[in-house]
């Protein structure tokens, strides 16, 4: 286990005070969040406005409400929970009833806390995965049936577990600080947590702290009064209030001076301000979400970020997978685009051939998913209903391709080759790498390290042998039109 990491919350309820710190303690020594009563009526009470309990665990024989009880009533506040039932009345009869009434597992008095921790440890994990598979389905049904996830595709792994954080997150009020590179989206992951919370209908209102010079930032944050500094002719509310009641997005935070970072602390700490040049204290009820394509701890041990707000933004973290991490979801996004587009421009959607498909997927991407955005708007301005094939997309990226052509999908070609003969896998990299560079043979062996002459006779072989080689009967050579 990772220092500070929370392996689980647990809800304990035990009338023996003794015993009921002895457990919690044990528990909180393992990394679990306890919340301990001493009777069912108040650990009910906590449990309604806690539904992320991921176990209760909880004595049979208590005064006023008996264990029996208290599961149930539990189980209809959260259906998924897991339920640990403590008894000091250890006999088969009381073990079969406990489960019969929907317990996950019984220990017996006194505790061994070695034992107690193992059992935690297996129901938490049973919680979680049983949760995390809910949650996995719900994302898929709403992919099916609308075919993005407020407004973001994908069908990777990656996207999927960033889609399920975003549901577990968003209706809570936790400061999130989303990170990514640059073009990944990040905007749209704060506009999916402020419409999945219950301030969907309020304001959401994002500020890109990269836009604002250094010495306005503090009045567009917290407004000013008038008079405060050369130009303020009149109060003007900043962006706290703007806010009230909704959520405050922060784009690069990272970009924010650290003279205003003090006051942006104890703004989220305390929900006060005072404007530029103001006396009068305000209150805000505002969910501030940060983002940033820096890296906040190293900036902070190099003193360029206040460590204290950091820690403050970073409550909990997503992070945005670039594209080049999630390929499989580029046809997906790419075909989206261009159906995008091509309603907005009036125009018939252009058709991506399978070769032109390849390469896309094997660019490198280094402006994330917005790169990739912006080409498709292009292609449907420039090629409206055609094939766009290899020779239609840009010069940089077919040359990027190219010059990575060797490592073709890296690890996961890797993985595909193992137990091939190797005449099978020069076939196959072979193949590909025709495929990515149009069939343009001469760029072909130079990307693979080998003659252009040599590399014809292999084409000439695989052909003989069936196989589909890119670029027609005769390929693409040198000085072709794919070049």
């Amino acid at each position: 286990m990772r220092d500070g990491e929370n392996r689980g919350r647990i809800l304990l309820v035990d009338d023996d005070t003794a015993v009921r710190l002895a457990m919690t303690r044990g528990l909180r020594r393992a990394g679990y969040e306890v919340d301990a009563f001493p009777d069912g009526m108040t650990a009910l009470s906590f449990l309604r406005e806690h539904p992320d309990v991921e176990l209760l665990v909880t004595d049979l024989k208590m005064p006023g409400m008996d264990g029996i009880t208290v599961l149930r009533r539990a189980r209809e506040l959260v259906p998924d929970i897991g339920i640990l039932m403590v008894t000091a009345y250890a006999s088969v009869d009381t073990a079969v009833e406990a489960m019969k009434h929907g317990a996950s597992d019984y220990i017996e008095k006194p505790i061994d806390l070695d034992v107690l921790r193992r059992r935690v440890e297996n129901l938490v994990e049973k919680v979680r995965l049983g949760r995390e598979v809910t949650q996995f389905r719900e994302i898929r049904s709403i992919l099916e049936e609308r075919g993005s996830f407020e407004g973001m595709i994908g069908q990777s792994r990656a996207m999927l577990e960033l889609f399920r954080k975003i549901q577990q997150v968003a209706p809570t009020t936790s400061s999130v600080l989303i990170v990514g590179e640059s073009g990944v989206g990040k905007e749209l992951v704060a506009r999916a947590l402020h419409r999945r919370s219950e301030r969907a209908r309020e304001t959401f209102l994002p500020v890109d702290c990269a836009a604002i010079p250094a010495e306005l930032i503090e009045s567009e944050l917290f407004g000013h009064e008038r008079g405060a500094f050369t130009g303020a002719q009149a109060r003007k509310p900043g962006k706290f209030e703007l806010a009230h009641k909704g959520t405050l997005f922060l784009d690069e935070i990272g970009e924010v001076p650290l003279g205003v970072q003090a006051k942006l602390l104890r703004a989220l700490e305390t929900r006060t301000f005072m404007r530029v040049g103001g006396t009068e204290e305000i209150t805000v009820d505002v969910r501030v979400l940060a983002a940033t394509n820096r890296n906040l701890e190293e900036m902070s041990r190099e003193g360029k970020f206040r460590a204290d707000l950091y820690y403050r933004l970073n409550v909990v973290t997503l992070e945005i997978p670039p594209l080049r991490e999630r390929r499989d979801d580029i046809p997906l996004l790419a075909t989206a685009f261009l159906e995008q587009f091509a309603r907005e421009h009036d125009r018939p959607v252009p058709v991506l051939t399978p070769e032109a498909l390849q390469v896309l997927k094997a660019a490198p991407w280094p402006g994330n998913v917005r790169e990739l955005r912006n080409l498709m708007q292009s292609l449907v301005i420039l090629h409206p209903g055609t094939e766009v094939g290899v020779h239609h997309l840009p010069e940089p990226i077919r040359r990027a391709v190219e010059e990575s052509a060797p490592a073709v999908e890296g690890a996961d070609a890797a993985a595909s080759f193992v137990g091939k003969k190797m005449e099978d896998i020069e076939r196959e990299v072979i193949l590909r790498t025709l495929e990515m560079t149009g069939g343009n043979r001469s760029r072909a062996a130079q990307a693979l390290g080998i003659g252009l002459r040599t590399l014809q006779r292999k084409i000439k072989q695989y052909r003989a042998e069936g196989h589909h080689v890119a670029g027609g009967p005769g390929g693409a050579g040198e000085g072709s039109p794919a070049d």
